[in-house]
């Protein structure tokens, strides 16, 4: 029996060689959506549980909390992992990490390279396996330097580089460090990601460190004890923080109120928020978000394959009505036709899914590429993974077959033989399904339409500066003497394609300060006097900075708009703003426009502009013509090599720069776009179903219209018109769902689009134009059939 069921599955795909192939072939590409969104999803919900001491293992977290606004920081300062350590006995051990840049001499060359200040236990609490040292010693000699196998290579040509020396540049010379362990690649899966490691000590020993209570600026992980409860832990933490930090130590505030210390699980580290203040340098951190919105695609994909399986079998059934009626005839029981039709069905699924793990392989680049992820079907191997592709298999193939097998097998033997089987014109389910799938089209249509609108206002939105030609380049960690940096901006003004130059200290560091005794937050950044005219900011009120007063390295500042909202100033200029951290108090000579210093997803806060002696400028930003940009820049490679020794010479352009904040967005456009195409093409391919089931249940309908005088223009119409009712349906329920769906993305933004009737005019009328264009072959093809063939049989 199962090898008859068999043979008439194989005769049956063969015979319909198109629709078979449209349906595998939209199941596979709805399976193959799956298959990529669960690697991805396992991917995100895998990292960091390597750690044998994954479950004991939490970051500190600190709130502030002013009359401004709430932030939560995942970062600390130096003292405070030792200090929780020494006075809290549920914490068993600390480990402080930090990311820095150093340059390391190859030979005769000097390269730079993103190094990890980590404690002594740090191969000890995470399970970063070293392929030669001793976890526990690795780090004790501040002098030690552990590095990744591939950094290995690179430097010596081996794995084996252990008692071998490095030479970093420490100020303005090279010190020694010896080689005491290699490390094997950290796993992808990985939040703590590093190419070397120093030991912490050194900063310490060196100094770099301080005693502050109230600075955030490094990661610092604990490891508790199994049976300690980390919120009474982080209870503890705040009564000894509240212990520590005093009015004194700051400036006379007490502030003890406004910082909280708390505990953020290892685990749940990768999947939080995006926002910066958390992944404090952890670059693979990402939102739940993504992966909540990737799963939802790929599940609504697969039903809408599902449904077209479910549309193209019922549509081809009226061809095998007679079949089933002899069937009946003949003694056969409906639970075998069942059988038989659920075998058909998991047979397509069989090859559909075949086919899906082929499309699998072949996307996976792209899709790495999108997601900037390094995924690969090993991850297949899985016990638990294999297990429920497996079962989506299964599931697939119920699914898709339960119900035409339901439907076809209750065929009545006699009306099927006189070809009297109704079974169309009133399908509700199948016209629902339709419009279920026409509308989750509608919605990822209007969804790219929006982030690709948002994208480019994002990338095209004025920033209150010129950036472009504008490069950047650093002189060295701290800056060149006054000299050395007069120097290069005077040889560079007079370079042929360097239109203007300036100098500044390379970031916007976050300060405070009184005026009229309001406290104040804001940016805080070194400049030239060249720093406005090169960026082309205006001046709105008072003046800039110039060498004509010699007091405004000491005394003078420049605020933009912001600054003087937030302080409440009508008449800024001349007034006097209290730094109390140096104890002195500057003026406000200048009122600048505001301009977008930090990404668009950041709302433009207050910002200072200062001369000041002691804040030592290290980078140049130069405006270059367009007319040679490659000889102009070997050029000022030429003067920066000529001035600053055993520096690599790294630059950036600062529009590129400027974009580059904004790749999430252009991925997300890239895979909501790809995600809109594949769901309207498979939607398409369920429509295309339903044409061919309505115009096959028409056809005496079709060819007694014709005798009497119907156009084959008025048909085609006809039978168009009932699927463009189903799509007008879909858009109308679309509509409000993606008008919710998209504002709630765009509250994200504090400078965003407005929400345009063109967004879901456009993706209507693209809906209605590919329903017509998709059902239009087939009614052209009904409306031209010979209504001689078609009535014979009456």
């Amino acid at each position: 029996m199962l090898k008859n069921y068999f043979k008439i599955a194989i005769r049956n795909l063969t015979r319909n060689k198109v629709f078979s192939v449209i349906n595998i072939a939209g199941l596979s590409l709805g399976l193959t959506c799956c298959m990529l969104i669960v690697l991805y999803t396992k991917d995100e919900v895998s990292f960091d549980r390597f750690h044998a001491n994954k479950d004991q293992l939490y970051r500190i977290m600190v709130t502030s909390k002013d009359e401004r606004e709430t932030r939560t920081f995942g970062s600390t300062n130096a003292i405070h992992g030792p200090t929780f350590k020494q006075d809290i006995p549920e914490v068993k051990e600390v480990v402080r990490a930090q990311s820095n840049s150093f340059v390391i001499k190859k030979g005769n060359e000097v390269l730079k390279e993103d190094i990890l200040f980590a404690d002594a236990p740090f191969f000890s609490v995470f399970s970063m396996p070293l392929l030669s040292g001793d976890p526990k010693t690795v780090l004790s000699d501040i002098h030690s330097i552990v590095l990744s196998e591939d950094l290995a290579e690179k430097y010596f040509g081996t794995k084996n580089a252990v008692g071998r020396t490095m030479q970093l540049k420490v100020g303005d010379e090279f010190e020694p460090f010896i080689v005491s362990g290699v490390a094997k690649r950290c796993p992808e899966n990985s939040s703590i990601q590093f190419d070397a490691v120093l030991p912490f000590a050194y900063q310490e020993a060196k100094g770099w460190t301080d005693s502050e209570w109230i600075g955030f600026y490094m990661n610092t992980f604990v490891l508790l004890h199994e049976k300690a409860n980390y919120h009474a832990v982080a209870d503890k933490m705040n009564q000894v923080s509240k212990s520590k930090i005093t009015a004194e130590a700051n400036n006379g505030r007490d502030i003890r109120s406004q910082v909280t210390f708390g505990l953020m699980p290892f685990l749940d580290m990768h999947l939080q928020s995006e926002s910066g203040d958390l992944h404090n340098g952890l670059d693979h951190a990402s939102s739940p978000v993504y992966s909540y919105i990737l799963s939802g695609i790929a599940i609504f994909i697969l039903l809408i394959a599902c449904i077209n399986f479910v549309n193209l079998t019922v549509a081809r059934s009226l061809n095998r009505a007679k079949e089933i009626g002899v069937r009946k005839v003949v003694g056969g029981l409906r639970k075998q036709l069942i059988y038989q039709f659920l075998g058909e069905s998991f047979l397509l699924s069989f090859l559909a899914f075949a086919l899906a793990i082929a499309f699998t392989q072949i996307a996976l680049p792209v899709f790495n590429e999108l997601a900037n992820k390094q995924l690969a079907l090993s991850y297949l191997l899985d016990t638990g993974l294999v297990s429920g592709y497996i079962a989506l298999f299964f599931m697939t193939g119920l699914v898709a077959g339960v119900y035409p097998a339901l439907v076809l097998s209750g065929f009545s033997p006699v009306q099927t033989l006189y070809n009297r089987t109704r079974l169309a014109r009133k399908n509700y389910l199948t016209k629902g399904l339709v419009i279920f799938q026409f509308a989750l089209s509608v919605c990822l249509v209007i969804g790219t339409i929006v982030i690709y609108s948002q994208f480019q206002y994002l990338t095209n939105k004025n920033l209150g500066y010129n950036d472009q030609n504008l490069m950047s380049f650093s002189l060295g960690r701290g800056g060149p003497g006054k000299e050395v940096m007069e120097v290069v901006q005077n040889e560079l003004k007079n370079t042929a394609g360097v239109k203007s130059v300036a100098a500044y200290n390379g970031n916007y560091n976050g300060t405070g300060a009184k005026v009229d005794g309001h406290e104040i937050g804001f940016g805080y950044i070194g400049v030239s006097d060249e720093f406005l005219s090169t960026l082309q900011i205006p001046v709105l009120k008072g003046r800039n900075f110039s060498k004509s007063f010699s007091t405004d390295p000491e005394d003078a500042i420049v605020v933009n708009e912001a600054f003087v909202k937030e302080a409440g100033l009508k008449n800024p200029i001349g007034k006097e703003v209290n730094f109390e951290w140096k104890n002195k108090k500057m003026t406000i000579i200048g009122v600048i426009r505001d301009y977008h210093y930090a990404s668009l997803k950041d709302t433009i806060k207050p910002l200072v502009l200062t001369q000041d002696p002691k804040y030592r400028v290290g980078s140049i930003l130069a405006k270059l013509d367009s007319k040679d940009i490659p000889a102009t820049l070997k050029a000022i490679e030429k003067i920066f090599r000529n001035h600053i020794k055993n520096q690599p010479f790294e630059y950036k352009f600062e529009d590129e720069a400027n974009l580059k904040r904004y790749e999430s967005e252009a991925k997300w456009k890239q895979m909501i776009t790809l995600a809109a195409v594949l769901s309207i093409f498979v939607s398409c391919i369920g429509l295309f179903g339903l044409a061919t089931f309505n115009a096959e249940t028409r056809v005496k309908e079709i060819g007694i219209r014709k005798v009497l005088g119907a156009s084959v223009a008025s048909i085609t119409a006809l039978l168009s018109m009932d699927f463009v009712k189903l799509v007008v349906i879909s858009i109308l329920i679309a509509l409000p769902i993606s008008y919710y769906g998209a504002n709630l993305w765009l509250q994200d933004f504090p400078y965003r689009i407005p929400m345009s009737w063109s967004y879901f005019a456009i993706a209507a009328v693209l809906a209605i134009a590919i329903a017509v264009l998709t059902v239009g072959y087939q009614s052209i093809r009904a409306a031209m059939l010979n209504p001689v063939k078609s009535l014979r049989t009456e």
